[in-house]
């Protein structure tokens, strides 16, 4: 495995979250893309949710990252205290995603099933039996943002 880092969701106001942090922490975002940024709209985000942040990734220090999303009303699955923190694994290979994924999947929930996305060649959400949630994600050759 390469990194589990956390991963957070936020009510709308991921940016003014992140902007705080990044006063706490210092640093630069390494990542900042919006929905709108996602050809075609693939995401399938309502037009007036476009410019929230579909993903956003602050460093702290030099092996970790803080990463978050905005929850989109789009999507079904409402903010919740509770849902707002993932663990996001990057593994090293497409093997080693199914593997992590389908042993923490099973007898859990799949959020989003393991498969090819514009970011990474590999990607799936889950929650395990104890309710913890995980993105399991391999990036291969993908770039994206």
């Amino acid at each position: 495995m390469i990194s589990a880092n956390p991963y957070l969701n936020f009510q709308g106001n991921t940016e003014e979250a992140f902007t705080f942090y990044r006063e706490v922490f210092g640093g630069e975002f390494v990542s900042l893309i919006r929905f709108r940024d996602f050809p075609g709209n693939s995401m399938g985000v309502a037009e007036a949710e476009l410019d929230k942040i579909a993903h956003i990734a602050l460093p702290l220090g030099p092996h970790n990252l803080l990463m978050a999303t905005d929850c989109v009303t789009s999507w079904g699955r409402p903010f919740e205290r509770g849902n707002h923190c993932y663990i996001s694994l990057e593994t090293e290979s497409p093997a080693e995603s199914e593997r992590i994924f389908n042993a923490l999947s099973r007898a859990g929930t799949v959020e989003m099933s393991l498969q090819e996305t514009e970011w990474a060649e590999r990607y799936g959400i889950c929650i395990d039996h104890f309710g913890v949630q995980w993105m399991v994600n391999y990036t291969g050759a993908k770039t994206f943002g």
